[in-house]
């Protein structure tokens, strides 16, 4: 495959920016034109988003053909796209998630007609129930390269779309010696350029913002400069809507896929085929494939969280982990110390353990607070919410941030993904025109555009 040419996001505001032709598709197929009615309308992304994504050097790309965007739909002058008009394309991708939305991005900008089917009428799943999290530093050393090309993916996409991606990194609060000693290590593994160790009176400025009156019980701690933060309410929306409206993509919502091989996608509104496709169907991957599913033991995975108030003075834009955060992320539970960490967290915080917590939280752009999150496994979860997984994980927030008015909950939700506990990332070749790529940990935002890469650059 080529390598993917820059792709800028021209401003799309009347029906006179609408290309009056549109290339035809590598691979033909001359079939009736499909129904756009569930297709998603293509928006411009929202101003403050577009504002706030801007490239370090304060520089935007030359526009490129290979992320040219078409009219709105309803302007006379719109025209049916390539990949639109054809029941055959470059590349087809089952989901609409953030790994399936990558694909699509990273397609299009080597210039592949793409269809993306999704069985929702937008991105509802993991990829807007998360913290918004790029957590490229943490992650185990098999993973952290491909994390790393995933983050160089992000703010490629950030600069075509104006969808923003901050460089905010990521703050972790140490409260105890052994959570010091595995930064420590962590330190010595990826280096002082992306492991900035912190004494607690600057993880207290960092936390204090303005006027917070938090992070007294903080004793050190590290920042984390590589990683990245986006709004998860938006981010993936916004792709798809920017995608919608490229002119080398076809969105095909609320429609389910029932069987994939071959280069054959079936699903209710007829048989889609493609060169290649990749299937992005995250947890669901046993309802298409249940003997793959199998062999890697994939189970869904099921997390509370819940969304606070406004913080008054809080405006650190890093996500915070905290030591419950080191015994999960691959590069942190390696280390010697994270035996005599977890041992300190079972004798003083139990309940944290009990709910296998990952107790850490993000803010959004508005200033409210995402707090999480609890796990359990199982191959159907319940949907019912435990409220008393909430409590340890709140007070484990407002120790940090020591507020001064209690955190307000403003909404609780669940998210689930795929886990194993084999691997991180399932990526095969199921046959010559067939992919399967799901993230099987919740490690899906930092990792999707990378695997959308390794994927186009293996076919």
């Amino acid at each position: 495959m080529p390598p993917a040419r820059p792709c800028p996001l021209p401003p799309v505001d009347s029906c006179a920016a609408a290309p009056a032709s549109r290339p035809a598709s590598r691979c033909g197929g001359g079939a009736t034109p499909l129904d756009a009615t569930d297709a998603i309308a293509p928006q411009v992304p929202p101003a403050h988003a577009q504002a706030n994504a801007r490239p370090s050097s304060g520089e935007h790309s030359v526009p490129s053909s290979a992320h040219r965007r078409r009219a709105p739909r309803g302007c006379d002058a719109r025209t049916v796209t390539s990949a639109e008009s054809s029941t055959h394309t470059d590349l087809l991708v089952v989901g609409a998630g953030i790994v399936g939305l990558a694909h699509a991005f990273e397609a299009a900008g080597r210039d592949l007609t793409v269809r993306v089917i999704e069985r929702d009428e937008r991105p509802v799943g993991a990829s807007v129930r998360n913290f918004g999290h790029v957590c490229t530093t943490p992650q185990a050393d098999g993973d952290h390269p491909l994390a790393l090309d995933s983050r160089d993916g992000w703010l490629a996409m950030s600069a075509a779309t104006g969808i923003a991606v901050a460089r905010a990194g990521t703050l972790v609060v140490a409260r105890r010696p052994e959570e010091l000693a595995v930064l420590d290590e962590l330190q010595r593994t990826r280096g002082p350029e992306r492991v900035r160790l912190l004494t607690g009176d600057q993880v207290r400025s960092r936390i204090r913002g303005t006027r917070a009156a938090g992070g007294e019980s903080a004793s050190g701690g590290a920042l984390l400069p590589d990683d990245l933060s986006v709004d998860p309410r938006t981010a993936a929306p916004a792709l798809a809507r920017w995608l919608s409206a490229h002119e080398r993509v076809h969105l095909l919502t609320r429609t389910a896929v029932t069987g994939a091989g071959g280069g054959r996608v079936e699903t209710p509104r007829g048989t889609f085929t493609a060169d290649h496709v990749v299937v992005c169907v995250g947890h669901d991957l046993d309802r298409l494939f249940p003997d793959l599913a199998r062999r890697w033991r994939i189970r869904r995975c099921a997390l509370q969280m819940m969304l606070t108030a406004p913080v008054d003075g809080y405006d650190n834009p890093s996500p915070v982990l905290t030591g419950t955060s080191m015994l999960r992320y691959g590069a942190m539970s390696a280390t010697d110390a994270a035996g005599a960490l977890r041992r300190a967290i079972a004798a003083e915080q139990p309940e944290l353990l009990h709910i296998d917590a990952n107790a850490m939280f993000s803010r959004r752009p508005d200033g409210g607070l995402i707090v999480g999150d609890s796990h359990v496994r199982a191959h159907t979860v319940d949907p019912f919410l435990d409220e008393d997984v909430y409590g340890p994980l709140v007070d484990s927030a407002a120790d940090i941030l020591r507020p001064t008015t209690p955190l307000r909950v403003r909404q609780r939700w669940q998210g689930v993904y795929a886990s194993s506990d084999d691997t991180n990332l399932v990526h095969e070749r199921l046959d010559d025109a067939t992919t399967v790529a799901v993230v099987t940990s919740g490690i899906g935002m930092t990792l999707s555009f990378g695997i959308a890469r390794r994927t186009l650059a293996e076919l």
